[in-house]
């Protein structure tokens, strides 16, 4: 009988051994291979590494520093953007409880099952930083893990012992409109929980949740509404802020001269770039580039150095008011699964502009670029990845379409690989129809 090789590859005294062999050689073939662009930025274009160190290698502390002071109230977008938003999750946006239609249904029921119960609408301010986001997993502190024990004391008696009967910890059930990755802000996350006890008032919440972790972890309001809300569901749209470092003396905006280097040097560069580029892509593979942030590799000298955030601006303005697939710009799920219905997101506006970080004292805050985000939904990673690939773009002199032309690429390789998840925040979420008056970027 021959002996299976790839039986003695998983035996208990070697499926170690031959593991950390298999993950070595896909690691080798996985963190260097480039997409084959074919256009005439290509020779201009950075490189997944090069991408990543360009995004990684920034001031990002003191963005950081801003994030937790707007989570601690200190400062708001307002003062960062500069335009006053008098916006607040009220009532208004979720239907309250007391309405009469609810209650002449109510009226005939005995009063049991979901129409017995309360629900809480409660808005959410937490510092990315502070927590390994928000989805509860053992062993890592998590927004959804502080809440949902902060919950606990407010569950109904039936609900308790069955959690003793299991040996579970006494926790409530908090559900939510979008879950964030670690290091992600949230400035208005939405999220939900209700009770069969009568007994709850919204500020025994709003208390229990703000003594759970001061300074990361804040209520902006909680209120009760109607039984059939759901955060996740009921929500019309999202809002995304990504603020962007700028290196202290970075000039952003190249001069024409720039663009034309890059046009002379196209030519002479294609034999070089189709030779190191020439590997066909197999899409599913390369979803995820894995690249060391000690890795102290520059860009090119013969690529430019830096990007015009006002063709960042153009390039997202593109997206604006179209149906599109993005599973090129989605991460952590597989490409399979991407298809269809499922990878559509409506963006109602993607804009770009600069400005200055708010001081606590007196002086001039870093110059940063801010991208701000609206959709009916965003796929895992969508929002990094298409600042990332925007600023790369623009980087590279690509034309006003870039992006929309990305979107019928054959592998998510074409994209750049996602921006770094400090500068990035969920704002705000929206239960009625969006108004685009209500942005914080209105350039023309």
């Amino acid at each position: 009988m021959i002996p299976n090789p790839r039986a003695r590859l998983v035996s208990p005294s070697s499926a170690g051994f031959g593991l950390k062999i298999l993950m070595e050689n896909r690691a080798q073939r996985k963190d260097y291979l480039h997409y084959n662009h074919t256009d005439r930025c290509r020779s201009a274009r950075w490189t997944a590494r090069e991408s990543y160190q360009f995004m990684y290698g920034r001031p990002w502390q003191e963005v950081l520093d801003f994030y937790s002071h707007a989570v601690n109230g200190r400062f708001s977008l307002s003062s960062l953007l500069g335009t006053e938003i008098c916006r607040d999750h009220d009532d208004a946006e979720t239907p309250l409880i007391y309405n009469s239609a609810e209650l002449n249904r109510a009226a005939v029921k005995d009063k049991t099952g979901r129409w017995a119960r309360a629900t809480f609408k409660i808005v959410l301010s937490y510092d990315g930083n502070s927590f390994d986001g928000w989805q509860k997993q053992p062993g890592l502190n998590t927004v959804q893990g502080l809440v949902e024990r902060s919950l606990g004391k407010f569950v109904d008696e039936k609900k308790a012992q069955m959690l003793k009967d299991k040996c579970l910890p006494l926790e409530g059930c908090a559900l939510v409109a979008g879950r964030t990755d670690k290091g992600v802000t949230a400035l208005r996350q939405v999220c939900s929980f209700y009770t069969w006890r009568t007994d709850v008032k919204p500020q025994d919440i709003e208390d229990s949740i703000n003594s759970a972790a001061p300074g990361k972890l804040r209520t902006s309001s909680v209120s009760q509404v109607s039984r059939i809300f759901h955060p996740n569901f009921s929500a019309k749209w999202r809002r995304y802020l990504y603020i962007l470092p700028l290196n202290d003396g970075e000039n952003m905006e190249p001069d024409s001269t720039t663009w034309e280097n890059v046009e002379n040097r196209e030519e002479e560069n294609f034999v070089k770039i189709e030779a190191s580029n020439g590997e066909k892509c197999v899409d599913g593979i390369h979803d995820n580039l894995v690249l060391s942030p000690n890795d102290q590799e520059l860009v090119s000298a013969d690529k430019p150095q830096t990007f015009s955030i006002t063709r960042v601006n153009q390039l997202l303005r593109k997206l604006e008011g179209k149906l599109l697939s993005y599973k090129m710009f989605a991460r952590d799920t597989k490409a399979s699964r991407n298809e269809g219905p499922p990878t559509e997101c409506f963006v109602y506006h993607a804009r770009a502009a600069e400005t200055r970080l708010p001081c606590l004292e007196q002086g001039v805050g870093r110059s940063v670029m801010c991208v701000e985000l609206v959709a009916n939904r965003f796929l895992r990673k969508m929002v990094r990845v298409l600042v990332a690939t925007a600023i790369r773009e623009a980087a590279a002199g690509a034309g006003e379409d870039a992006l929309l032309e990305l979107m019928d690429a054959t592998c998510r390789r074409a994209t750049a690989p996602p921006a770094p998840p400090d500068g990035l925040s969920l704002v705000d979420v929206g239960y009625t129809d969006f108004d685009s008056q209500i942005c914080f970027i209105l350039n023309d």
